[in-house]
């Protein structure tokens, strides 16, 4: 079987390997689901792997299968397996439990050991050829009537944790009842995230760098949000205009945003960060006195969010179905490059680095 790989810590060495056929006997207990792939969502965690600048291999292996955003549909279920069948369309989580006692809660997500497991990112093979197996634990149904944005719906997991982990955190404040967010970076997860908190009743600012009029503010404007370039309006003049933002969630990808970030928040406030940023780049210019000074008298918060579990997949998908149901039709266009099959790994990554314009690359691996 054929699977598109990278050799981790090789610069630009995403390929074609040859994998051994999945098979429902690979998972122990009667709890094997097969799943035949459809679409597998990339993205910029998928350029830095190629790029080296991290991911590992399994143990005793040379190569990583990309590939961590999942829809496929089960084709076959082991005797102990009962909330899918065959036929379910279906989606993947991807961390993988380790040795800690968040693991075996199943709160793999919030491990607590350095070494981590994450399918087609760190330690174990992902999704990106024609077939995978997995244990029932981590296989998430879809709904029929979610078909059309099943690629995405674990980059709505990680919008619907993040969120999550910012309400959960400000359970420390007794009353907390925010009222503007900032949403920095309107990548997919920025407008995913700009539409859970519409839902939420939310005042909300997208903010990026690309310029008005174009599809990023269009979907934003359609959730019932405001987009603000950067490129036309300074950070520090939106704060002036509409306010300190009670929550912010960071999407861009960029360290520097991350921290400037920190300058902006109200008081009470929750930062969440999900931007996981391979590199070495130093801020020199960090005003880190004013920032200790205003974070400790202001109670503001910082979170760091990752990957999710079942249960926020299961939430990401839902907030899909009420998106649908909300804004109809608005979330469809997120998804801009379709790519069909992975036969050409060097087109995949040239859409997801040099394509501006893409909002979501996503790789048609067989017919729905």
């Amino acid at each position: 079987m054929k699977a598109l790989a990278v050799r981790p810590g090789v610069k630009h060495s995403a390929h074609i390997a040859e994998m051994p056929t999945p098979r429902l006997s690979d998972i122990p207990g009667g709890r094997g689901v097969l799943v035949r792939t459809l679409q597998v969502g990339v993205d910029a965690t998928d350029a830095e792997i190629n790029e080296a600048l991290y991911g590992a291999a399994p143990d005793g292996q040379d190569f990583l299968v990309l590939g961590h955003e999942v829809f496929g549909v089960v084709e076959e279920v082991g005797p102990n397996v009962t909330h899918v069948r065959p036929g379910d369309l279906c989606t993947c989580t991807v961390r993988r439990p380790g040795p800690t006692i968040y693991d075996l809660i199943g709160r793999n997500d919030v491990t607590s050991a350095e070494t981590y497991y994450e399918r087609g990112i760190n330690l174990l093979h992902g999704f990106m050829s024609e077939r995978f197996v997995d244990d029932a634990e981590f296989i998430v149904r879809v709904p029929d009537g979610l078909r059309h944005l099943g690629v995405l719906s674990e980059p709505a997991s990680v919008c619907a944790k993040a969120i999550e982990q910012a309400f959960l955190a400000q359970h420390r404040l007794q009353v907390w009842q925010p009222e503007v967010a900032f949403v920095m970076g309107a990548g997919q997860i920025g407008l995913l995230t700009t539409m859970m908190l519409r839902l939420r009743g939310m005042r909300v600012y997208t903010v990026a760098r690309t310029q008005n009029p174009g599809l990023k503010e269009e979907i934003v404007k359609a959730y019932g949000g405001e987009y603000v370039s950067t490129r036309e309006t300074a950070l520090a003049d939106l704060v002036r205009d509409v306010g300190r933002p009670d929550l912010v969630v960071e999407a861009t990808g960029s360290s520097r945003v991350a921290f400037e970030c920190m300058e902006i928040m109200n008081l009470n406030g929750v930062l969440v960060w999900t931007s996981v940023t391979g590199g070495d780049n130093r801020l020199q210019d960090v005003p880190a006195d004013r920032i200790n000074l205003e974070w400790v008298l202001g109670n503001k918060l910082l979170v760091g969010s990752v990957n999710g579990n079942r249960h926020h997949f299961a939430q990401g998908l839902a907030d899909l179905a009420l998106g649908e149901a909300t804004f109809p039709g608005v979330t469809e266009r997120i998804l801009t490059n379709p790519i069909d099959g992975y036969d050409d790994p060097a087109e995949i990554m040239k859409q997801l680095t040099e394509d501006r314009s893409a909002l979501k690359v996503y790789v048609n691996v067989a017919d729905a």
